[in-house]
């Protein structure tokens, strides 16, 4: 579904040399995998999924989505930002939100694109709260709001970067699950970036590790972990925990290096 080769990812400052943020990624995403990117802070993880969604040109390498190289924003994909409560417009409605990604899709008549974001904003559990604003909302609701919105498109890829990042616990580990069963039963494709180790190993098929910057891939690494995923079997599972440890330590062997 979504294959990175070769990718680099230089800029240039107003003086000085240029800063090399990404220096050699190759990934691959197979279609309906939840697969997650983790690395220190700084390596360029935001960087490389605004490559990845044409947002931003690559100095080098190629992206590809189903086929076809990636050189603008392409239709079948959509980026997820961290700062949710900045991506929703204040001045629509929960509804109106939700709708807004369905109101260039052509054939679609006004009543059948609240329908859709209906159900959309039901399977994230926001029912009854579809004419409320965004300011309305806590933080958690507004991170569903904005799920919803990207999964009424139907993508090909999701990207998300750091979504529940700036959430409370309880609401990040509700969002976990929320997400997950969106997936499972949606089989998209999600290519996720996280600081959180945990949180990729519960989530995905696959974690790839990046090094410090200028990044490379240092691993890839299989999640060998039954589903449908549990917040305490799974995370209390040996293999969880081995690889939690193993990834941790990757990443705080190239901290030590900065």
């Amino acid at each position: 579904m979504l294959e990175v080769s070769g990718l680099k990812k230089e800029f240039q400052p107003l003086s000085g040399p240029p800063v090399t943020a990404i220096g050699d990624v190759s990934f691959r995403v197979e279609a309906r995998q939840f697969v997650s990117i983790v690395g220190p802070s700084g390596c360029g993880k935001s960087t490389l999924l605004q490559c990845v969604a044409g947002l931003m040109r690559p100095t080098a390498g190629t992206v590809v989505l189903d086929g076809r190289e990636v050189t603008g924003p392409p239709e079948g994909l959509i980026l997820l930002f961290q700062e949710y409560n900045k991506s929703l417009m204040a001045w629509r409605t929960v509804l109106g939100n939700v709708c807004f990604g369905l109101e260039n899709k052509a054939g679609l008549a006004r009543a059948d694109r609240e329908a859709e974001a209906r159900h959309y904003i039901g399977l994230v559990g926001l029912g009854g709260f579809e004419h409320q604003y965004p300011w309305e909302l806590s933080g958690g609701m507004q991170q569903r709001v904005a799920i919803a919105r990207a999964l009424a498109c139907k993508p090909q890829v999701l990207l998300m970067d750091e979504p529940f990042g700036a959430l409370d616990a309880l609401t990040r580990i509700e969002l976990e699950d929320t997400l997950l069963r969106l997936w499972e039963s949606l089989r998209s494709t999600i290519l996720f970036v996280t600081h959180d180790i945990e949180e990729a190993v519960y989530l995905s098929d696959r974690v790839y590790v990046l090094s410090r910057r200028p990044s490379r891939m240092i691993e890839d690494t299989a999640v060998d972990l039954p589903r449908p995923r549990n917040q305490l079997a799974s995370r209390e599972d040996t293999r969880f925990i081995k690889l939690r440890r193993h990834t941790f330590e990757l990443i705080s062997k190239e901290m030590a290096q900065i």
